[in-house]
């Protein structure tokens, strides 16, 4: 699967579970752990946790890496390694206050979903 393919299932299963502010970064200038950073909101420690698990069930039967999930037992912030492509779900709070789109703010805006749109 290309990475185009992959982010598609990402957010694809994000908006199955109507994740909010759906943010795609091009990482691939900046590090060479990953090429793409996706970050998403959920509105509750539950909803957090869902998306996470969605994503996961749907990366995994697509037959692609699915690497360690963090941040599962709070639900504030739920990170998903999926090789080339790191996933952070988090809470509202959380989000404003790491503000990863700003710190990984040299790369460059793939896609972008607000809520509603």
């Amino acid at each position: 699967m290309n990475i185009e393919d992959k982010i598609k299932l990402i957010v694809d299963a994000l908006e199955d579970i109507k994740a909010r502010d759906i943010v795609v970064l091009d990482t691939r200038k900046l590090t060479s752990l990953f090429e793409r950073m996706v970050i998403a909101s959920g509105d509750s420690n539950r909803q957090t946790r869902a998306l996470a698990d969605n994503v996961r069930e749907k990366v995994k039967e697509a037959g692609e890496y699915v690497g360690n999930t963090e941040g599962e037992e709070t639900g504030d912030w739920v990170l998903l390694d999926l090789g080339e492509v790191i996933v952070h779900v988090m809470q509202p709070a959380a989000r404003a206050h790491y503000n990863l789109e700003e710190l990984w703010g040299a790369g460059q805006t793939v896609r972008a979903r607000t809520a509603g749109a």
